[in-house]
């Protein structure tokens, strides 16, 4: 499970990172709501995972997947560009927590 509450936390902190585009600097009022909503629950869950997972990899994973996907939501619901250093910067942080992932003891 502890996973499955990771991956949870990882979709929350998507979704107030959503949010915040959404909200155009607060002056959107629900899509400003769910920002504190979506990263309360993010934090929630992501703090459950800390206590059987490694911090270094539980955070790194979040940052790094959560990263991605908003690089991908950014670039598919937004417009925004997915340039080749945008692309390559992405592979690295999947590199990255990839490594982390196989030095790391898991849960």
């Amino acid at each position: 499970m502890t996973w499955v509450y990771l991956i949870i936390s990882i979709v929350f902190e998507v979704a107030g990172t959503t949010s915040m585009k959404m909200s155009e600097g607060f002056t959107k009022v629900w899509p400003s709501v769910f920002i504190f909503v979506f990263y309360a629950i993010a934090f929630i869950f992501l703090t459950i995972s800390l206590k059987k997972l490694p911090v270094s990899l539980a955070y790194a994973m979040w940052a790094g997947i959560g990263t991605l996907l908003i690089s991908l939501v950014g670039a598919f619901y937004f417009n925004e560009g997915l340039g080749v250093l945008k692309v390559i910067s992405i592979a690295l942080i999947i590199l990255g927590v990839v490594g982390l992932n196989l030095i790391s003891p898991h849960a």
